[in-house]
């Protein structure tokens, strides 16, 4: 009896003195909310103040995981994020019952079926990029991995997106911040990307230096290279890697200082016009012998025009072997918001007039166009390949395969799931040995439900449908053929 009186008193105790605690605690706080003169809220409302910052931060938890529906969340809702994991996962990614999906909504797009579709497709065949150069390259797949830099993503991530893309038979491109070991790990074919500050290929001075362009190119992985003129989340303004994620191992790999921000230029120093970048695609390409193109983003149609003119009059062999279109719907770990928000066209709006003008021009069959922005499920893709793409590129898709949850921590280092942190406490949580399998499930699966639509159309396989296999609904409910919305657009338009 006495022990557990005993016992009592001292747990009396110990409460006693866990509320004296708390109550010098909120003295402190209130002291501090009260005197400090940063925060209104903090110092009219001490203690009680704090909690708006709390709840204003979970807000974007319960929102994602309590209050929206299906379809309304942004950037990605969770309908699309759930067909990619099933994807990844290798499940099966048919449904029951009826489609969650606004048919009515406007933009969508619905395929038109084929009276009599064929008994059997065909898988899609390879498509040469860069006849001309000295080593093309036979891409075999439609869709692949759109440049995500290693220091954007960390080495775990990377070394997965490598390793599935091998096994999916699809491409990587390297993102503007060099050529990593990680990149080629996998084995995987390799897309290098020169962006603004000429990462991984540059001398001293930030120049572009021929003799590590060489050494690059040698590599028989590297198929292709990628001038990045701009990117659809921040067009007009170089890469943003923050200081934190410029580790020891990027530094070297980019040829930057450890542990500074690493800001690229807004453009290439030495591409003052349109004739500066076909002597610069040029040069590449006689330095590495493989193709080259460029990514760029739809401002206004004036642009291309000129590009187009300006190749027609110096003769094609002078123009880029791909265009890399992105759309300002296009992510990136950071951006400012203005850019983000409000800079640079939709790739469903700039994909069709750019392909428009290619044809005008005669250019068809010399530069491919690539797509970008946001095109993450069979339906986007399947879009863009009637409205004229010949490859779909995707980024954010690759990362939901990985794993992202979208907790939209990119640019602070603190990525819950190891994707784009360097702190080794997050990256542990990413295994490449079993991610990059959901890598190539992922790229696979889109592939399969493409090739699934364009049989559904009618046709072979996914480049042999056009804009007249397309419907897109309108205000109104109804839908119209994408050849009635989106005439053939020339050059005299707007003159």
């Amino acid at each position: 009896m006495d022990a557990a009186m005993g016992a009592m008193r001292y747990l009396a105790l110990g409460f006693i003195f866990l509320i004296g605690m708390a109550v010098l605690a909120g003295l402190v706080l209130f002291v501090i909310d009260r005197t400090q003169t940063g925060d209104a809220i903090r110092r009219n409302y001490p203690v009680i103040g704090r909690f708006r910052l709390l709840f204003t931060k979970l807000g974007e938890f319960f929102r994602q995981y309590f209050f929206a529906m299906d379809r309304e969340e942004m950037p990605f809702n969770r309908a699309q994020r759930d067909w990619v994991n099933r994807a990844s996962d290798g499940h099966d990614n048919t449904i029951a019952f009826g489609s969650t999906r606004s048919l009515s909504e406007p933009g969508t797009a619905i395929f038109t079926n084929a009276a009599f579709p064929p008994l059997e497709g065909s898988a899609t065949q390879p498509m040469v990029i860069g006849a001309g150069a000295r080593h093309p390259y036979a891409a075999p797949s439609f869709f692949n991995i759109s440049g995500m830099s290693f220091g954007a993503l960390s080495s775990p991530a990377v070394t997965a997106l490598s390793r599935g893309a091998k096994a999916a038979g699809i491409w990587m491109n390297t993102g503007e911040g060099g050529l990593s070991p990680y990149h080629l790990s996998g084995g995987a074919d390799i897309v290098m990307q020169i962006g603004t500050a000429k990462y991984g290929v540059r001398d001293e001075h930030g120049r572009l230096d021929d003799s590590r362009l060489k050494d690059i190119a040698a590599l028989p992985q590297v198929k292709m290279f990628e001038i990045k003129l701009a990117q659809g989340a921040k067009p007009g303004k170089g890469g943003i890697l923050p200081g934190a994620k410029v580790t020891p191992e990027i530094a070297a790999i980019r040829g930057i200082p450890v542990g500074e921000d690493s800001i690229s230029p807004n453009r290439h120093v030495e591409v003052d016009d349109f004739g500066d970048l076909l002597d610069l695609i040029c040069h590449v390409r006689e330095v590495t012998g493989k193709p080259v193109g460029i990514k760029t983003v739809f401002g206004a149609p004036e642009p291309f025009e000129e590009l187009f003119t300006l190749i027609r009059k110096r003769g094609a062999e002078c123009a880029p072997d791909f265009i890399t279109l992105d759309g300002g719907e296009g992510g990136t770990g950071a951006s400012p918001m203005p850019l983000m928000d409000l800079v640079g066209v939709s790739i469903r709006e700039s994909l069709p007039i750019v392909v428009d003008l290619r044809d005008e021009a005669g250019l068809k069959d010399r530069i491919p166009i690539i797509a970008s922005g946001k095109l993450v499920n069979p339906s986007d893709v399947g879009w863009a390949i009637c409205a004229g793409a010949d490859f779909i590129t995707s980024a954010r898709g690759f990362m939901f395969a990985l794993g992202c949850i979208q907790s939209l921590k990119c640019n602070k280092n603190t990525c819950p799931t190891g994707i784009t942190t360097h702190d080794p406490r997050f990256q542990k949580g990413l295994v490449p040995e079993e991610k990059w399998a959901r890598v190539a499930a992922y790229a696979k699966g889109i592939i399969h439900d493409v090739e699934t639509i364009a049989h559904s159309v009618g046709v072979a396989e996914p480049r042999q449908m056009s804009r007249r296999h397309v419907r897109i609904v309108q205000d109104n409910g109804l839908s119209l053929p994408m050849t009635q919305i989106v005439k053939r657009y020339s050059a005299s338009t707007t003159t």
